[in-house]
């Protein structure tokens, strides 16, 4: 999925809207509530006047929520997960999370549509030295205590993962949480559809463009193909998984028994099956 690196636009057709430079926007047919979401990355787009987000969202924002998984602007290198809600949804602190907090009210309405965020401390969870280490996986656990937020380098992916067993309970502490200690996640976050999108300059991209460094203006960076070479999605695989609960009362008691103790290494006695594999 790539931004288009080939077409010379000028100043006028950019300014004015008259010429577009072709860019990326995909989302899933399905709308989920709750799930195990593993996407492993192998190049996420970077640069200057670019704004990449792996991200859910519904019909209805901000009434449905919005979680922005995987998201920044130009070449910085730390990831930033957010949250976008109706009033009333609030990320507390301390929690149980790596991170490092920004806003804490999550209301979208407010704030120029901040959110409430937390950043990732790795200096390669985005950008460049994201992809110069050859990307990594992208986590999320949405359930009724609390939507999380882990970043694995490619080096660091549990076992679990790569076996196809994902257990959550055996991992370190996400980098990011929303607790359902301030936000009623069952209230706030439902019927939300799977996004990977590039925006080039926009409200983040075309504020901070100047702030960040960037030569020229955004719009003059958006003529030039060669800006974009490196604004690329190139995902590996992308796997939900479903929480269900396995019930063995027809087993034979002591066969029973077995069976559960074999599940309650994934996440006691609930097993986590797989639900969707990339099908937008």
């Amino acid at each position: 999925m790539h931004v288009d690196s080939k077409t010379v636009l000028t100043l006028q057709e950019v300014m004015f809207r008259t010429k577009l430079r072709k860019s990326v926007r995909i989302h899933s047919k399905t709308l989920y509530n709750q799930g195990l979401f593993i996407l492993d990355v192998a190049q996420a787009p970077w640069g200057c006047a670019t704004w990449p987000a792996y991200w859910l969202a519904g019909f209805t924002w901000p009434d449905d929520g919005e979680i922005d998984i995987i998201e920044n602007v130009h070449s910085n290198l730390s990831n930033q997960v957010a949250w976008h809600t109706d009033p009333g949804c609030w990320l507390t602190t301390p929690g149980n999370f790596t991170g490092i907090v920004g806003s804490t009210n999550c209301d979208g309405y407010v704030n120029y549509n901040k959110g409430c965020g937390i950043v990732d401390q790795s200096i390669a969870s985005f950008g460049p030295t994201f992809n110069e280490k050859g990307g990594g996986v992208y986590v999320m656990k949405w359930d009724d205590m609390s939507i999380d937020v882990w970043f694995f380098y490619r080096s660091a992916i549990p076992r679990n993962i790569l076996d196809g067993l994902p257990d959550p309970s055996a991992w370190p502490l996400p980098s990011a949480s929303l607790s359902n200690v301030g936000c009623n996640i069952r209230k706030y976050f439902k019927n939300l559809m799977l996004i990977f999108d590039t925006t080039l300059c926009g409200d983040w991209a075309g504020t901070s463009y100047s702030v960040v460094g960037c030569p020229g203006s955004c719009e003059e960076k958006v003529m030039d193909p060669h800006s974009f070479e490196n604004a690329t999605w190139s995902i590996n695989y992308l796997k939900v998984y479903n929480k269900t609960v396995i019930n063995t009362s027809y087993l034979e008691a002591n066969a029973g028994r077995v069976q559960l103790a074999v599940l309650s290494r994934v996440s006691i006695g609930i097993a986590f099956l797989i639900f969707l594999a990339l099908s937008f």
